[in-house]
Order: C-alpha cells, then structure tokens, then sequence
C-alpha cells in the first residue's frame, strides 16, 4: 500500500513536471498570493532573519526582499518539480555550468572533487552538472532524508533523472572510497549551511551578522579523501535561467589549516548573498541555537562535541 500511494504522489508530480515552464511559472505567481499573502507562509521567520542579516538596511528596503524571496522560492518549489521530465537540451539551455574544464582537468590528473555550496539559487538543479562532464563521471548531491518518506521519494527521482547519483550524508564516505577502489572519478555536492543540532556543531563563526554553529563535516570528508575543494556559485542572471560557477578553493585540502576551508565557504557564500540578497533559503529558522547554550552544555573534545555531563561521568 506504501508503495502505491508514492508511486500514485510521483505520478501526480511527473504529470504536473510535464507543463511548459512558462504554465509552471504562471501556477507559480498564484502560489506566490497564497503563500505570502493568504498563509503568511513563515513569514515571522523571514522578516527575523533578514532584521538580524541586515541592520543597515530599512525596513522598506527588507520588504522588498522578503517579497522577492517568497516570489522565487514559489518558483523554486516547480522549478525542482520540472526536473522530473525536463530534456536535456533545455536543461543546456537554461543551466549553463561555467569552469567544468577545471573540475575534469583534476579528473585527469586522477583527482576526485567535492563542490560546497548553500541554499541557495536552485541548489536541486545542481544534480544536473553531469550534462557537461563525461558520462563515466560520476556526479550528486549529498541529501539527508526528508522526513515524509513519500516526499524522499520524490525527490530522490527528480535529483536522479538527469544522470546524478544521490547519496545519503551517512552513506557517503563508503562511495567515495568505493569510486576510488574502482578508479572512477566523481565529484558530489556538499550543502554546508545548515543548521545543525549541537551535538553536531564543531565549529562557530560569524556569518551574516550572527554568531553561527555549523557543520564541518563537508572538510573533513574531502580532507580525508584529498578532494579538490570548488566552491560553487549559482546565479539567476533571469527567471528559468541560472549559471553554476566552479571557483576553486584548493587542491591540497590537507595542507590547510583545520576549518579553513569552511570558513572560506561561508566567507564566499555571504558574499553571494550580499549581492541578491532574495535567492536565499530565509524561511529557515537557522539561528535559533545560540553559543552561549552551547558552551554552557556542551564542549568539543578531540573533534567530537559532548555533553560536559558525559565527560564528568567518564
């Protein structure tokens, strides 16, 4: 029964994917009225994040961006649905993926790569960078579960359908090292920004105005495999167009200092968002653990955060 109610709901998204970009868009600009001006879809949430992101700007500045974010975010829930059904030669058309050469010269010098990268732009369109890569690369997106295994299922189809292996977080490691056993080069997409629970918090830093835990987990992988490390910069230069910029960060990812390399992740990609300030996921609430809970409950220890009563105890 499960499994005739996912395939039943992937059939009803499959049907929906089929729709000219142009009718999704337009289904889109009445998603928007309803989300943002019926449901107040998060909205307390957005309008906090951006007060705290932004001081500087005014209040009439920051409206405009939340609307501009709700406005793209409808555009984003159809843009990911397309991908179940979208061609490859408009995918060509509408993903243009900017330095590959250098991605594919490290494949040829027998160097794997890792691309990190945040919510940002359409970050499902990403599991489609295998267009201009060779076929026997092996390109994907990190995911963690959804919670409605119905709506994994979905998805785990719509990153899939255009040649990207999507892989469990927790599952990984073990591919990677499978790849190299078998000398196939890969390269897999890293979302780094989100908000983890401190159990899960090895490192803070500053970013857009607040003190912020974050994963290092995306480090430590390509450090332990000796990945070439790319951010990667997406952009809408317009509506149902973005471009994916490779912008390397290292080569050598052990000779860094340890956390280096996230720092500059989260140094590049609030850059990014300083300029268009509206792609970015606002509606989640990333800032709501703060650092003082955490060092007075917790403390990191040989790179594993512990509860401070676990260590009393031990």
């Amino acid at each position: 029964m499960i499994t005739i109610w996912k395939n039943f709901v992937y059939a009803i998204f499959y049907t929906i994917s089929l729709l000219p970009l142009r009718v999704l868009y337009c289904i889109a600009d009445i998603e928007f009225l309803v989300v943002y001006h019926v449901l107040h879809y998060r909205r307390k949430v957005v309008r906090n994040n951006l007060a705290t992101a932004f001081p500087e700007k005014s209040e009439k500045e920051r409206k405009t961006i939340e609307r501009r974010f709700y406005r793209w975010f409808c555009d984003y829930s159809l843009e990911s649905v397309k991908l179940l059904s979208i061609s490859e030669k408009q995918l060509r058309k509408r993903f243009t993926i900017i330095n590959s050469e250098e991605v594919e010269q490290c494949f040829q010098e027998g160097q794997s790569c890792g691309g990190i990268l945040g919510h940002y732009c359409n970050w499902e369109w990403l599991s489609c960078v295998g267009i201009k890569l060779p076929p026997e690369r092996v390109t994907g997106l990190i995911y963690k579960h959804l919670s409605s295994d119905t709506m994994d299922y979905v998805f785990y189809k719509l990153r899939s359908h255009n040649g990207g292996t999507p892989i469990s977080r927790k599952e990984i490691l073990r591919y990677l090292i499978k790849f190299k056993k078998e000398e196939r080069m890969s390269i897999f997409g890293y979302i780094a920004d989100q908000g983890p629970r401190y159990d899960n918090i090895h490192l803070w830093l500053n970013f857009l105005n607040h003190e912020t835990g974050v994963f290092t987990g995306a480090e430590r992988i390509m450090r332990k495999m000796n990945n070439a490390v790319f951010f990667v910069e997406m952009k809408r230069p317009r509506r149902g167009y973005y471009t994916c910029t490779f912008r390397l960060i290292t080569r050598d990812p052990q000779s860094m200092e340890e956390n280096e390399i996230t720092r500059r992740f989260f140094q590049m990609l609030e850059q990014l968002i300083r300029e268009q300030p509206e792609y970015y996921l606002w509606s989640h609430n990333r800032w709501k653990r703060s650092h003082e809970e955490f060092d007075r409950r917790y403390e990191i220890v040989n790179g594993h955060t512990i509860l401070k009563t676990e260590r009393q105890d031990s």
